[in-house]
């Protein structure tokens, strides 16, 4: 049996999970088109499971990935916060799967 999750729908069930703080709506809405996206492309359903989203998915600003994942020598060259985005979302890429970013922060695969 099948349910199309609507944004809306979406939204409300980490309200009903007491998870309304893990995201921003912002970071809600990455995360839905993501998996919605994914689903058109792969031709495959997604069961929502919202502890398992949070479990497995992050929501930061690029400052506190640095700080979570403390970088080497090429953050020395950083001249504003585009750039800090800019390498943030690059060193992410690299570790592991970025679900996409809003204006201030990125959505992430945890690793």
């Amino acid at each position: 049996m099948k349910k199309t999750i609507s944004l809306h729908d979406f939204v409300s069930a980490f309200t009903e999970m007491g998870r309304y703080d893990q995201f921003s709506l912002e970071g809600l809405k990455v995360i839905y088109e993501y998996i919605t996206d994914y689903e058109s492309e792969s031709c495959q359903e997604i069961e929502l499971d919202v502890i398992a989203i949070c479990c497995g998915v992050v929501e930061s600003t690029p400052a506190q990935v640095f700080v979570d994942y403390p970088p080497g020598s090429e953050m020395n060259d950083l001249e504003d916060e585009h750039d800090l985005m800019s390498k943030a979302v690059d060193y992410l890429e690299e570790k592991t799967n970025v679900l996409g970013q809003t204006e201030t922060t990125i959505i992430y695969n945890q690793f």
